[in-house]
């Protein structure tokens, strides 16, 4: 058997596996409340895997190496940092307090969510949220697809359309067949799997390099290539600074955490919230070991191309690095193929971890709030469910359709979605659940000043450069938060029952 065969033949057991599951489930969703979140059944483990797999997308396998391939550990050193702390805050802070308030609320969506907590009878903030998650969420599984495409186009040769059709063709079976339990168990798996992918590769790339003694000297006779403070420059081959002003733009990703629907449904689904804090300590660990190993490799991988293993890997070729490690894995016979198979099927989990996630969470949107709260059409349970599936499959047939272009910049989509959704959810979120005085209007206005200021500050502000070239979710955030703030002060007071509601959520 060809190391390729091997390579497929490990890929499609991948995704057979990923099938059955979304089968086992597809006669266990009774109700909407079990297709979006399962009927809030899900134990710690696999609360805290399935959230971090369906936040670390293909960039953890492919982004962060390739950065640190190329420029060293500041910048993606600060990026991590920055999701790490936002990883673990959103579980100390948010985590407990939204599963408590959903479940006291009868909220099984973040849109209706919003909506309840406040007393908004006609709907209008689940209405707006539930745009902004098509807004946002559309795109970014469009850009899962490509990424999926983009990965067999690479490596077999696969014509680009053709393979991106057919992952997500996989993707919408397992998600529409099983629904929120098929999502969290395919995340569970796949974020073992992206582990095995990390370890393999920095076992096998450090042997190759000439031990780790080698990896290290390559990296320090590089300028800045080790530094916090400075980057390596690989045009120039000299160290460039990295201001104050850089690292708090970085640090910011970290703010996205508070607004990410997907990982908020996680939260809002576990079956005791007594056991979150054992959640939050195993996706925190694993956050932050998988995002230092992923570093790791990219700077391995500089070691390996020093030492003559693998060619120099330019621009955006250098997140391709894991794919090129791993097809020199698949050189020393059947198991190392099989092997290297493994480490590719990471990459796809990665990347189809995370638009399993968005699907459910779009099409939650459109079914629940907008035809449910908004239109109200009245469905029962078994109506309820066939609509959430086909919403679901229109979703994901809209992405296709976005994701056909080949050459479009799958980063630049996630970085400005996760900033879409970090401003105009996130502050809503924390006042929600930790400010009483909070009303409709606040929250109103809060939500639409943070979307209208991601757009503004992205295609307008930070053209100026300088000191407004910083990332658009950090003064979007900012601006959401203090419009939130200030409308609800000079706006009438919740009312008495909405704020016995909040103490007693609180008292909880």
């Amino acid at each position: 058997m060809s190391s390729q065969m091997c390579i497929i033949v490990a890929i499609l057991a991948y995704l057979v596996l990923m099938l059955c599951v979304g089968w086992y489930f597809s006669n266990r969703n009774k109700t909407t409340d079990d297709f979006y979140l399962g009927g809030r059944k899900l134990g710690p483990f696999v609360v805290a895997m399935s959230a971090e797999a369906s936040d670390m997308s293909s960039w953890l396998l492919m982004g962060l190496p390739g950065l640190a391939y190329l420029t060293g550990i500041c910048d993606p050193g600060w990026t991590a940092i920055g999701l790490a702390i936002g990883t673990y805050l959103n579980w100390l802070f948010v985590a407990r307090k939204i599963r408590l308030y959903t479940h006291a609320t009868n909220s099984i969506t973040l849109p209706s969510f919003f909506s309840n907590r406040y007393g908004d009878k006609k709907s209008v903030l689940a209405g707006i949220a539930a745009v902004i998650i098509i807004i946002f969420f559309i795109p970014y599984t469009a850009s899962g697809f490509a990424a999926c495409g983009k990965l067999f186009h690479s490596m077999f040769g696969i014509d680009y359309t053709v393979a991106m059709v057919a992952c997500a063709i996989i993707i919408i079976l397992y998600c529409a067949m099983g629904g929120f339990m098929a999502a969290s168990t395919t995340d569970l798996i796949q974020s073992i799997v992206m582990s095995i992918a990390l370890v393999s590769i920095v076992v096998y790339g450090v042997h190759t390099a000439g031990g780790m003694d080698v990896v290290i000297e390559n990296a320090k006779s590089m300028p800045g290539y080790l530094s916090m403070l400075s980057t390596h420059s690989a045009e120039t081959g000299e160290a460039q600074p990295y201001g104050l002003l850089s690292i708090a733009s970085i640090l910011a990703w970290g703010l996205g955490y508070f607004g990410m629907p997907h990982i908020l449904l996680r939260f809002m689904a576990i079956e005791d919230e007594n056991k979150l804090k054992l959640s939050r300590r195993v996706a925190t660990v694993w956050v932050v070991i998988a995002m230092g190993v992923a570093i790791l490799i990219g700077i391995i991988g500089s070691a390996l191309t020093k030492v003559g293993a693998l060619g120099a890997l330019d621009g955006s070729d250098s997140e391709t690095i894991i794919v090129r490690i791993a097809d020199l894995i698949s050189q020393h016979g059947v198991l190392a193929a099989l092997l290297c198979g493994v480490i590719l099927a990471g990459i796809l989990a990665a990347t189809m971890s995370t638009s399993d996630s968005q699907l459910l969470t779009a099409a939650s949107g459109v079914s629940e709030n907008i035809f449910g709260d908004i239109l109200h059409i009245k469905m029962d349970e078994k109506k309820k469910l066939l609509v959430a599936r086909a919403t679901l499959v229109v979703i994901a047939v809209i992405a296709v359709f976005l994701a056909r272009d080949p050459n479009s910049s799958v980063f630049r989509i996630v970085s400005f979605a996760w900033a879409g959704f970090g401003a105009t959810f996130g502050p809503v979120v924390l006042l929600a659940l930790f400010w009483k005085r909070s009303n409709m209007y606040g929250a109103l206005c809060g939500m639409v000043s943070g979307g209208i200021m991601v757009f503004l500050w992205k295609f307008v502000i930070s053209t100026l450069g300088g000191v407004f070239a910083i990332y658009e979710l950090l003064p979007a955030f900012v601006i959401a938060l203090v419009v939130n703030i200030v409308v609800s002060l000079i706006t009438p007071a919740p009312s008495q029952e909405i704020q016995d509601t909040f103490e007693s959520v609180k008292k909880m």
